[in-house]
């Protein structure tokens, strides 16, 4: 059955994956619902521009705090253990909240305390779900699985759920949808616990020392792996380029640039969102559909390096359909690579070191992204909409050749090939036919093929 099926569907036959996947769909959709009961909550309760701020700063200093931790838990312990845990926390911290407003007794503070809250348990689920995955589908399958995610995530995170959470504050109001973002936690939290336990002995792993002790040497050991390893340092150096350059124009300038180019509002600024979230989930289909290329890496850097060209495009914009083209491509260049990068970390990083893997790198996407936001409004005041646009759109391409070059990826990338099993057997056959003249038996390259099939198997028998 799995031979018959599109490369992106073959995750589907983990019953595992499909009880993690059920889980990671609702908990993103309460994540969209909250983001935008979030500020109507605060406005309900005679809160401004200010509050509103404020209570984003605090989910994002949660995101920061939180990650590194989150990744030496993901490490230490069971991961499916963590996300109950996560999600236990996002019901309690949703249903008070929802419950308070509904009863009238909810206070300012207490918004931006459930913000901080959720901030956390975002910071920490990414390093989690990352580490659990590659124990529940077979190594070529894991592109497929990074690529639903790139799809469902524009679709439920930026779309539905905040779609729904509109719909539901201007029939009732912002308490409901609070409740409906905790109602959605909980479905989360029951996919996880019908998972079984994907490694039982991860459990039996303590906290060496005292936590705090083993938790910055733990965190330390992350580092010390990252310096050692010229993919990973010069990716994510990169990656706090293209954030810093790319984040602030695009949540920022765009919709003044909007305003003052094409006359346009808040209607047609979501028209430009809604581009950028079409291109990434195509893209992402796209590379889910697709096995991993043999020059992945030199695939990864060209497409990353591209990915902020668009940006020169909006800064000369004068019509709403050309900043929509420009997010549509914003999103096909980013979301693409973003899928082989999860599958690259997934399957060239020790397990024992994934999950503080992952927490750097959400680490160094949460960071910079504010500090990205706050320098672009006096930038673009004191050198203009256009220039900002134009010199965010170049600066990252020479500094993604810069990193290219100095890690020598093109070399890396042939000495550690990342091939499905059965494109291994087929090389060998290739091989095997120019050296000998003579036609292999076929049953060795059968049985050979089906490495990962018998992956699968092992996986739900587990």
């Amino acid at each position: 059955m799995r031979r018959g099926l599109p490369r992106a569907l073959m995750p589907f036959v983990h019953r595992q994956y499909r009880l993690l996947l059920g889980g990671l769909i609702a908990a993103m959709f309460a994540d969209g619902v909250w983001a935008i009961a979030l500020i109507w909550q605060i406005i309900d309760l005679g809160g401004g521009p200010s509050q509103v701020s404020f209570a984003t700063i605090a989910a994002a200093v949660g995101m920061l705090v939180s990650t590194l931790a989150g990744g030496v838990l993901a490490d230490r312990v069971s991961q499916r253990k963590i996300m109950i845990a996560l999600e236990i926390t996002k019901m309690a911290v949703f249903a008070a909240v929802g419950v308070a407003a509904i009863a009238g007794i909810l206070q300012l503070w207490h918004v931006v305390v459930a913000s901080l809250l959720g901030g956390v348990t975002v910071g920490m689920y990414y390093p989690a779900y990352s580490a659990l995955l590659p124990k529940l589908v077979a190594p070529s399958e894991l592109q497929a699985a990074n690529g639903v995610e790139g799809i469902l995530r524009p679709v439920i995170l930026q779309a539905l759920g905040p779609m729904i959470a509109g719909a539901l504050i201007a029939a009732v109001d912002p308490g409901a949808a609070v409740l409906l973002a905790a109602v959605a936690s909980v479905i989360s939290g029951l996919c996880y616990l019908s998972m079984a336990p994907s490694d039982p002995r991860i459990a039996d792993i303590g906290m060496r020392d005292s936590p705090i002790r083993g938790a910055i040497t733990d965190i330390a050991e992350g580092f010390g792996y990252l310096w050692r390893t010229p993919w990973l340092w010069s990716t994510l150096g990169f990656a706090c380029v293209l954030v810093l350059a790319v984040m602030g124009p695009t949540e920022v300038l765009v919709p003044f640039a909007l305003r003052e180019r094409a006359g346009a509002g808040a209607s047609q600024h979501s028209l430009v969102l809604a581009g950028f979230g079409v291109g990434a989930a195509l893209s992402s289909l796209v590379f889910a559909s697709l096995p991993m290329p043999r020059r992945y890496l030199t695939v990864m850097f060209a497409l990353f390096g591209a990915s902020s060209l668009p940006l020169i495009i909006m800064g000369f914009a004068e019509s709403t359909w050309v900043f929509v083209v420009a997010g549509f491509t914003c999103g096909v260049l980013f979301d693409g690579p973003m899928v082989l990068w999860g599958t690259l970390l997934q399957r060239r990083v020790p397990p024992a070191m994934l999950g503080r893997m992952a927490s750097l790198d959400f680490f160094v996407s949460v960071a910079l992204m504010p500090v990205s936001m706050a320098i672009v409004a006096p930038v673009s005041e004191v050198i203009g909409l256009t220039a900002t646009f134009v010199i965010a759109g170049l600066f990252p391409v020479p500094v993604a050749v810069v990193c290219y070059l100095a890690a020598r990826l093109w070399q890396d990338e042939i000495e550690h090939p990342l091939r499905d099993a059965g494109e291994i057997i087929d090389l060998d056959v290739a091989r095997a036919r120019r050296a000998h003249g003579t036609e292999p038996d076929p049953s060795d390259e059968m049985s050979a093929g089906r490495v990962d099939d018998e992956f699968g198997e092992s996986l739900q028998e587990r």
